[in-house]
């Protein structure tokens, strides 16, 4: 069953956020990303009330929001804090750029020397632009990245949630600062932040299972795009060579037409009154040739 995991990351995105809360037209941007159903609002939640609940403060229609009702301290784990207990080691960044690249390299030494700030904490007490609440706020742009389905998200629609989750408002220039970390892209002109450790290339290293089913469908929908293709390509093959059968018959009918026509007539082109198309046997045979499917 998928709605314990979706119940699960929509949890540890409530705790992500500063008021325990998150507004739902904001939310429903980004479903798709997570793994939402269309239907969590109706189906998740009721089922999970003694975690959420739809509130209203302002009144206003835009501004339903769904509310964290028990904190749950066993999910308040990062994913690098969860890598780190696995391996024995410290919670710390990994990095992935070239070894030429030595001046990025030493930015990131540096920055990973300070000691990790779970995204789960409160960040009250944290100066804003200081070096801790920087390595926050990439922890927890991490840990947004890591609960997505693809470990990647638009900017732009994640900037959508600075004020729940405490993003600093030039989110982009923080994301470039730190290359090692994350990857910004611009295809399709559509600025979208990707966390490099949760790709090989150009290749997912975990999938989730939702993102297996997805795929396995996309390449279906590929397939039956192709067979329709072929058969609507034959299809017209078919119409044309028919088209040219027709071209065919009509040009030979004509040309049949215009020697009986030369026959029949004089030297002024007059149709003699015996044995011209006049004639009834003539007419007959004409209109044979004409309408005769088979034809000689």
């Amino acid at each position: 069953m998928q709605d314990p995991v979706i119940a699960e990351r929509l949890t540890k995105l409530l705790m992500l956020s500063l008021n325990k809360r998150l507004n739902i037209v904001k939310l429903n941007e980004l479903k798709r990303n997570f793994g939402f159903p269309d239907d969590y609002l109706i189906r998740i939640v009721p089922n999970f009330s003694e975690r959420f609940r739809i509130v209203n403060y302002s009144g206003r229609r835009c501004s339903m929001e769904i509310e964290l009702l028990s904190w749950d301290q066993s999910l308040a784990v990062s994913t690098i804090e969860t890598l780190a207990q696995r391996q024995n080691i410290e919670p710390c960044f990994s990095c992935s750029l070239p070894i030429t690249w030595v001046k990025s390299w030493d930015k990131f030494r540096e920055f990973n020397e300070t000691p990790y700030i779970s995204p789960y904490l409160d960040p009250i007490g944290l100066v804003e632009g200081s070096k801790e609440m920087e390595k926050r706020t990439v922890g927890l742009v991490h840990e947004l990245l890591s609960l997505t389905l693809w470990k990647k998200v638009s900017i732009v629609k994640l900037g959508h949630f600075r004020r729940e989750f405490g993003l600093p408002e030039k989110l982009n220039v923080l994301l470039l600062k730190h290359p090692g970390i994350f990857y910004v892209s611009n295809k399709y002109q559509i600025y979208t932040v990707l966390l490099k450790e949760g790709y090989n290339g150009s290749e997912l290293v975990n999938k989730d299972p939702l993102v297996s089913v997805k795929e396995k469908f996309g390449v279906l929908m590929q397939e039956g795009l192709h067979e329709y293709n072929r058969r609507h390509h034959l299809l017209n093959l078919e119409k044309k060579k028919l088209q040219g059968i027709l071209v065919k018959k009509t040009e030979r009918i004509k040309d049949r037409s215009c020697q009986m026509f030369e026959e029949d007539g004089d030297g002024d082109g007059v149709i003699k009154q015996r044995g011209g198309l006049l004639d009834t046997e003539e007419r007959k045979r004409f209109y044979k040739v004409l309408f005769d499917d088979t034809g000689p």
